[in-house]
């Protein structure tokens, strides 16, 4: 009706932009402090504020975040482990899901290669890549440190609000498209639903279908199924030889 003008729309999302940038600014410089990580690169503070609108299962980004630096710093003194690497390491750990959205690849791949691109260790990037178990392989003992910790602020009562029934059911759908392909022996979801491993018939099956199986599995499951991240999809066929020595 002509009272609102295009100009003053404008005008208004753009305070708004600042406003909530500057809100996610504070809000990292917040959480470094909480932690007791300091000097943190400018861009990584960023993307620890982002986190503060990301949730995953329920449970809000960076209170995780926050939950396993703590958890990460105490178990590091227990054990006698380097503290303030641990807490820092857990600060980064999911930082891939402030931009997961917007760049290809899991949240700790993409954790890794920011970690990588603002100058942190060799050691400190796999710590972040390893937090997941089967995507790489823990080198540091404080490596280990961090996926404990991450796995208790997951799975501590009343983190996340996904309940057992549904949790199962997906694990279940998982399984039950994978086991809709001919010559599928057996399929299991395992790393809670971040990988499916299938065994074929090694008989109707050969090695270059079982390439294919894969690819065609896992677009199945990205056009029938909701899931947050990646699923990894591992084909195996296994040919065994027996005979008896009497």
């Amino acid at each position: 009706d002509g009272r609102i003008h295009p100009a003053r729309i404008e005008e208004v999302v753009q305070k708004m932009q600042k406003e909530v940038e500057e809100m996610i600014k504070e809000t990292g410089e917040q959480a470094a402090i909480d932690s007791g990580v300091p000097g943190l690169h400018p861009e990584i503070i960023k993307l620890l504020g982002r986190l503060k609108f990301r949730t995953s299962y329920g449970q809000n980004q960076l209170q995780h975040t926050l939950e396993v630096t703590w958890l990460a710093g105490a178990i590091a003194g227990e054990l006698g482990l380097d503290v303030t690497f641990c807490k820092k390491a857990g600060l980064m750990h999911d930082i891939g899901k402030a931009v997961d959205h917007e760049v290809e690849g899991t949240h700790h791949q993409i954790s890794a290669e920011l970690a990588k691109k603002y100058g942190e260790s060799p050691k400190m990037v796999n710590a972040i890549l390893a937090h997941h178990e089967g995507f790489a392989e823990p080198q540091s003992p404080e490596a280990f440190v961090i996926i404990a910790a991450d796995a208790i602020s997951a799975a501590r009562p009343g983190a996340r609000r996904e309940t057992i029934e549904n949790y199962l059911k997906r694990l279940e759908k998982l399984e039950a498209v994978a086991k809709e392909f001919k010559g599928v022996s057996s399929a299991y979801a395992i790393q809670a639903g971040r990988e499916v491993r299938i065994l074929v018939e090694p008989e109707n099956i050969d090695d270059t279908q079982s390439q294919i199986l894969a690819h065609d599995i896992a677009k199945k499951i990205e056009n029938e199924l909701e899931y947050p991240g990646q699923i990894k999809v591992t084909v195996i066929r296994e040919v065994r030889a027996q005979d008896i020595a009497k």
